[in-house]
């Protein structure tokens, strides 16, 4: 395989390999013993867990500890909202989810409607904001507890969040921020004071964060873990996922800028079915004969991956349809097909819960417990 990939906040290039990525990033594999720890606290595990999508962490066995001790953590996650979210989208949210639930615990979800509008010149800040609402629709029909959950957008909830920001911005360098964004000298001032409030909801609780995300996302917290103890917070701790790979192939992650690599939430069944069949990345052989005789390649097909690590969350069938696949048993558009029929049953679930989600947007944001508490604090 080659090594020859890499991962920054902002893309993904080349087949990633995730081991030696812990090494560059110098965090932890998540350990089988570890595994067992959080299996003896929730009863199972999740299918994200069980196979190595989660796969890396910081600080995941003080989160533990803390927990077993009765001292608590809490969650954090966000989004940079866009005009649509695809499936690589909901990954971190719906492991989130499962988390809240096992745990019972808070979760904040930061929507930087700030931050997208002054990354994209081309944007106005009213389109970020209808962005944000459309998004937050999508987090929502998840499934979160309304009263343990607080969903904000950075540009309504400024002034809660701003003396806790100062702080943080003035324990950060501009050449700590600009090297860990790849920021310019044509860079806009918003974007250098941006990474403060990013950091803020890390300290909105005076007990370790957990943050479920793409390892991709691991550099932003870096810098907290630099100044957070100096604040007098914990640094944050962090849960890494895999990329789902684009239907396009192996390599680099989904795009909402490449319609043909990814699925959007709003794909209608057709649409998934045209694009699975058309853009698949394929690990059969060229003719039906070949692939009967020498089977695929289960490691390099894109629907045999989805499924693994998404949308087929029994072992017993995940590793039939491998078996089936690799003896040429079953054939490619067979295995497209499966995926096809888990996707759209799950598109269309999302797709009733964001209706509902409409009538919880308030509870959400303003009106349900950990949503009103938070109104009412000014982070000092």
């Amino acid at each position: 395989m080659s090594s020859n990939f890499s991962v920054t906040p902002w893309e993904v290039k080349g087949k990633v390999d995730y081991d030696k990525l812990i090494v560059q990033f110098g965090t932890q594999k998540i350990t089988p013993e570890l595994k067992e720890r959080i299996k003896k606290i929730t009863g199972d595990l999740h299918v994200m867990l069980r196979r190595d999508v989660f796969f890396s962490h910081r600080d995941l066995d003080l989160v533990l500890k803390d927990y077993e001790e009765g001292k608590g953590f809490f969650l954090y996650t966000g989004r940079a909202p866009s005009l649509g979210m695809h499936i690589g989208h909901l990954v971190p949210f719906i492991f989130t989810r499962w988390l809240q639930e096992k745990f019972k615990v808070n979760l904040y979800i930061e929507i930087t409607d700030d931050e997208k509008f002054m990354r994209n010149p081309e944007l106005t800040l009213e389109q970020t904001r209808q962005f944000a609402y459309d998004n937050i629709l999508d987090i929502i029909a998840v499934g979160f507890d309304p009263d343990r959950t607080f969903i904000f957008q950075d540009t309504e909830y400024i002034r809660n969040m701003y003396p806790l920001a100062t702080k943080i911005a003035k324990k950060l360098t501009f050449s700590e921020v600009r090297a860990t964004f790849g920021l310019e000298n044509s860079s806009n001032i918003g974007i250098i004071f941006y990474p403060a409030l990013q950091i803020a909801p890390t300290m909105f609780e005076k007990k370790r964060c957990l943050i479920p995300a793409g390892i991709d996302q691991d550099p932003y917290w870096r810098l907290q873990r630099d100044i957070a103890e100096s604040l007098g917070y914990y640094k944050a701790a962090q849960i890494h996922s895999k990329f789902l790979p684009p239907l396009t192939g192996p390599e680099g992650k989904m795009s909402s800028s490449i319609p043909e690599s990814a699925i959007y939430l709003t794909d209608d069944p057709k649409t998934v079915e045209r694009k699975i069949m058309k853009y698949a990345f394929s690990g059969g052989q060229p003719t039906i004969e070949l692939h009967r005789k020498y089977g695929g390649n289960p490691e390099i097909d894109v629907s045999f991956q989805w499924l693994y690590m998404f949308f087929e969350e029994d072992d017993n069938k995940i590793k039939k349809i491998e078996e089936d696949y690799r003896s040429g048993k079953m054939l490619t558009g067979e295995l497209k097909q499966i995926l096809i029929d888990k996707l759209n049953k799950f598109l269309e679930e999302h797709r009733a819960k964001r209706e509902e989600a409409k009538e919880l947007v308030n509870t959400f944001k303003y009106e349900g417990k950990l949503a009103k508490e938070m109104w009412n604090k000014i982070h000092e």
